[in-house]
């Protein structure tokens, strides 16, 4: 586990309340806390001398949230832990820790879409099952972004796993019949290369011992999803794995799965993709994106540099609520929380109060120090890039090969412009509202036109010839109607771009809102109907 991830690891999952705090002595020299607790300290000092007959008629509201945030980064800044440990006791949701698993390590350098490389990387693994003699038995299972390779217990590791209910004798990944194999992804912090991993570059060696070096934070290349796959197959070539029986995948994991099929269709038998698309939409951008500013903007994220000091786990924990709320939906919530509110005899507060407040605060409390901070930029920035059109896939070939071929001519004289060296600019002049929609006419007065619902137009031409390579491959592709992030119209545009480019043995099933209220997160709850369709797929 990475350093982050190592001195904090006496913080377990699960809810905390946030009056159970006991504050700690203000560090009142360290630049970063000399303010700590001064305004409510201050305040009730200064009644305390009053005479009761002086207590104004508002007094001061308490924020029990800010505290909370206060103290955990005094514990942080002492090297202490919280006074009370975390308890997964509420919510369906799985867990996704991590814990003892295998590893990959490839010498062979990685060259990336956006033109960097990985001189050397590893991958974290885990299986289930028993590969056959002919080794074709085997399913690669692609995470989500925030998963580790834990996908099932293991003897090695007997918590549950993310898809615990999903694999196993009889189940929808049946162990009897098939060999599963689970990877963390390039970019990620749960044993695979990452932006916590040590920058090779940064190493230094002294009589034959290497001295370990800095993490590569964010000097790590940009890494696309395209990438991520690449790398599980050099993981496959290492099993002696020339064929999967299936490639199965949920959320970015469908979007993996569907990549796999495209990059390698003659090494993938059957592909699952779940709640995924065929290239991300303007809607998830724009959630990730706000995501990302959000955690960016906590002063201990430090431009990515805060492995030696305190994480940004106030930017983490706020974060992780937006994505909670794109996770999630709007019919489950109102039957799970309703308008209730977590103590009703108290004055309202603006701390959480709702219980869909404790719930969301909930969210981000249980994994603000679980998960490592720059391995979320990175990797929800992967699933922004994802577009598997013809062209974007061509331009990606075409530098990455390009600079392939640079390096090895050049050697390590190959400029940073050439590894992908960010360039980037912010335009001079903001976004202006556009009144009209554009047009290549000259036509000087032109009706606006109404363009047509996203869910009703046809995928682009571009889109059908990217994912010709699966035209003889059997396909199934799960959508679910309450599902915000990943809306149920995008999972159609896979299957209409398929069936357009001639695959005529498309299975798509969407889950309407009278099966499923779980919104994004259906995939990791139900097993009879996520589960029992994609077992039905599998032994068809």
């Amino acid at each position: 586990m990475k350093r982050i991830l190592t001195n904090l690891n006496t913080f377990s999952r699960g809810h905390r309340s946030l009056t159970t705090y006991k504050p700690l002595r203000p560090l009142t020299n360290h630049p970063r806390t000399k303010n700590l607790h001064t305004t409510a300290s201050n305040l009730q000092s200064a009644n305390a001398t009053k005479d009761h007959h002086d207590t104004p008629p508002n007094p001061q509201m308490a924020f029990p949230c800010l505290d909370a945030l206060e103290t955990r980064t005094s514990n942080l800044l002492n090297n202490s832990t919280p006074v009370k440990k975390f308890s997964n006791t509420s919510g369906p949701e799985p867990s996704y820790t991590s814990g003892p698993h295998e590893t990959f390590h490839s010498t062979t350098p990685l060259h990336l879409d956006w033109g960097g490389t990985l001189p050397t990387y590893t991958i974290a693994y885990e299986t289930w099952g028993t590969l056959n003699p002919t080794a074709s038995n085997a399913i690669l299972l692609h995470t989500g972004l925030s998963a580790s390779s834990h996908a099932h217990s293991t003897p090695s590791n007997p918590s549950p796993g993310w898809w615990e209910k999903f694999i196993g004798p009889g189940k929808a990944l049946d162990t009897n019949k098939y060999f599963v194999i689970c990877t963390n992804v390039i970019g990620g912090c749960y044993g695979s290369t990452g932006p916590s991993s040590v920058d090779p570059s940064s190493t230094t060696t002294t009589t034959g011992n290497t001295t370990k070096g800095e993490p590569y934070a964010t000097k790590f290349p940009i890494v696309t999803l395209e990438d991520m796959v690449r790398a599980q197959f050099t993981l496959l070539d290492h099993l002696g794995i020339q064929k999967l029986f299936a490639s199965v995948g949920s959320s970015m994991g469908g979007m993996q799965s569907l990549a796999a099929g495209v990059l390698y269709p003659e090494r993938v038998g059957r592909i699952v993709s779940i709640s995924g698309c065929a290239r991300s939409h303007p809607y998830s951008i724009a959630m990730r994106f706000v995501q990302r500013q959000v955690l960016m903007s906590d002063p201990n994220w430090s431009r990515g540099h805060y492995y030696s000091s305190i994480p940004p786990h106030i930017g983490m924990k706020l974060a992780r609520e937006i994505a909670t709320v794109t996770y999630r939906s709007g019919p489950e919530w109102e039957q799970r929380f309703s308008r209730l509110r977590a103590d009703p005899t108290k004055p309202p507060a603006l701390c959480p109060d709702f219980k869909i407040e404790t719930y969301l605060d909930h969210a981000g409390e249980k994994w603000c120090l679980e998960y490592d901070a720059n391995s979320l930029l990175y990797i929800s920035k992967a699933m922004d890039l994802f577009d598997l059109s013809e062209d974007v896939q061509r331009e990606a070939r075409g530098r990455r090969e390009g600079y392939a071929l640079r390096r090895r001519g050049g050697g390590d004289n190959a400029t940073a412009e050439e590894g992908g060296s960010c360039t980037l600019t912010l335009p001079d002049e903001a976004y202006t509202e556009q009144e009209e929609p554009s047009s290549s006419s000259s036509s000087s007065q032109t009706e606006p036109q109404t363009p047509a619902p996203t869910s009703h137009r046809s995928p682009p031409r571009d889109l059908i010839s990217g994912l010709s390579p699966l035209k003889n491959h059997k396909v199934l592709v799960i959508g679910v109607a309450s599902d915000i992030l990943f809306p149920a119209w995008q999972q159609k545009e896979i299957v209409d771009a398929l069936r357009g480019g001639g695959n005529d043995d498309v299975k798509h099933v969407e889950l309407g809102e009278d099966v499923s209220l779980f919104g994004h997160d259906t995939f990791l709850l139900d097993t009879v109907n996520v589960g029992g369709v994609v077992g039905e797929f599998l032994r068809d």
